[in-house]
């Protein structure tokens, strides 16, 4: 919990040193403008990618198999979209790499190891109904 709190206040005060950099460079204005629509740009490409992700896991339960590539799809558009929809630069860089599927294939092999060691150490259990 420690690590969580001490990188929170880190990338906030990442963020606000970007805010004054890049604000000094083009103005407060086009800071604010860019924040505003990179939001909004984010979350309409993560709600997209959402419902696209959401239809294939449809589609495959429908075949009769498991849907988990893209319940991990769906993790990383969740914390993509979060981040897209907080303001500042690093967390949009973090958010659009997380939602675009092509950049997002990466930490979906991550998240997958991930998840299968944790599932090794018992930390997650697995039951099949």
């Amino acid at each position: 919990m420690r690590w969580l709190l001490l990188s929170m206040l880190l990338l906030s005060g990442l963020e606000i040193g970007m805010f004054i950099w890049v604000g000094g460079m083009i103005g407060p204005w086009w800071v604010a403008l860019l924040i505003i629509l990179t939001g909004i740009i984010g979350v309409s490409l993560a709600k997209q990618q959402g419902v696209e992700t959401w239809n294939k896991a449809q589609l495959s339960m429908r075949n009769g198999s498991a849907p988990t590539p893209y319940i991990i799809d769906g993790i990383c558009i969740l914390i993509g979209g979060i981040f897209l929809f907080t303001p500042g630069f690093i967390t949009d860089i973090a958010g659009f790499i997380l939602v675009i599927p092509y950049t997002r294939a990466p930490f979906k092999a991550y998240i997958g190891k991930l998840i299968t060691k944790m599932m090794s150490k018992n930390t997650i259990i697995y039951r099949k109904w």
